[in-house]
């Protein structure tokens, strides 16, 4: 860096030299062009130490994750997202990267300034004008900081990101990685509600984790049931549609799960998921890691009711929510449930 600054000072007092000396020179053509094709070469050596200059202290593209091996597991909290990345972490090659919440920190500021006039502005730091040059930087912070985290992973290996906490910026994670792979992983609202719900009553996994040792935010637990139905709700309708976005305009590999899919017949989707996203598997270690996870495995004291593991069992929403609670969650997602789920009444 310091050469660098050396050499730097060393053109632009030869510039200044050679400007001075052809302003006191006789204005013969011959000199004049001589000095016209020193100065031309000292302008391009100062541009190309320029832009050394700005891969060192700017950083060049980090080496280490392949962005074409990287494979983004988005949808919502409770889809199976935990249960589809333990067994692609059994696969040779593989690493979970679990929930950096990257979407999250740009993704919730990106979306909750649109259409607000200060998202037109130069200065606002995710202005639309702007959007080619800041999806580099989100980029480079992917790659930068998984690179960090996981110095093992080779270029041929895959590092799954699992973010169903971050899908609201789904959009902006697929356009900083074009070339990435993605999954996108639903499940009927209805059940996610239901399951939820569940999980903020008093003595449940979440509420364990979050209040009673102290890990995390903990609004939740004090709202009144039917303001947290509309809460998580139009949350997960926001994140659905932000990974619907992405999944569309995504032209990476790309695959569509349904968690009811997964469920009922798991090795058959788990074939199409890596088919989909042209990911060469063997089948007997597929078969091992959908064998190693699936629900009949689960210990019988981690699952039931309050666990993190409760059911697994696909539209149980009919007995798990009441009729008030059934309304607001297929009024706010009408047009997801027509779409993805339109025979499930």
């Amino acid at each position: 860096m310091r050469a660098l600054k050396q050499k730097l000072l060393e053109i632009v007092r030869g510039l200044r030299s050679a400007l001075n000396s052809s302003a006191g020179e006789q204005p013969e053509a011959r000199r004049l062009r001589q000095a016209e094709r020193r100065l031309e070469m000292q302008r391009r050596e100062l541009v190309e130490l320029r832009t050394k200059v700005s891969e060192i202290v700017h950083g060049a593209e980090p080496v280490g994750i392949n962005p074409e091996n990287i494979i983004w597991i988005l949808g919502y909290a409770r889809t199976g997202s935990t249960w589809l990345a333990s067994m692609m972490e059994e696969l040779e090659g593989h690493t979970i990267w679990r929930e950096p919440y990257v979407g999250d920190l740009f993704g919730r500021l990106y979306y909750g300034w649109v259409g607000e006039k200060h998202f037109e502005t130069k200065h606002f730091i995710l202005g639309r004008r702007y959007k080619v040059s800041w999806l580099k930087s989100i980029r480079y912070f992917i790659l930068n900081e998984a690179g960090v985290r996981f110095p093992g992973v080779r270029n041929d290996d895959y590092l799954v990101i699992r973010e169903p906490n971050g899908s609201i910026g789904a959009p902006l994670l697929v356009g900083a990685l074009p070339e990435s792979r993605m999954i996108f992983l639903i499940r009927d609202p209805r059940d996610v509600a239901a399951s939820l719900l569940d999980s903020v009553k008093k003595g449940s996994w979440l509420y364990e984790r979050r209040v009673e040792q102290g890990g995390g935010r903990t609004a939740m637990f004090d709202m009144p049931e039917n303001a947290l139905m509309e809460s998580t709700t139009n949350a997960y309708l926001r994140s659905i549609v932000n990974v619907k976005e992405a999944y569309e305009t995504h032209k990476g590999p790309k695959v569509l799960v349904r968690y009811e899919d997964l469920r009922a017949d798991t090795l058959a989707t788990m074939r199409r998921i890596y088919s989909s996203l042209g990911v060469p598997v063997e089948e007997s270690k597929l078969s091992e890691a959908v064998e190693k996870h699936s629900w009949e495995n689960v210990p019988e004291e981690k699952k039931g009711p309050g666990k993190f593991h409760r059911k697994g069992t696909p539209g149980s929403w009919r007995e798990d929510l009441s009729p008030e609670y059934i309304e607001i969650v297929e009024r706010i997602t009408a047009p997801l449930l027509k779409e993805y789920y339109p025979d499930e009444r």
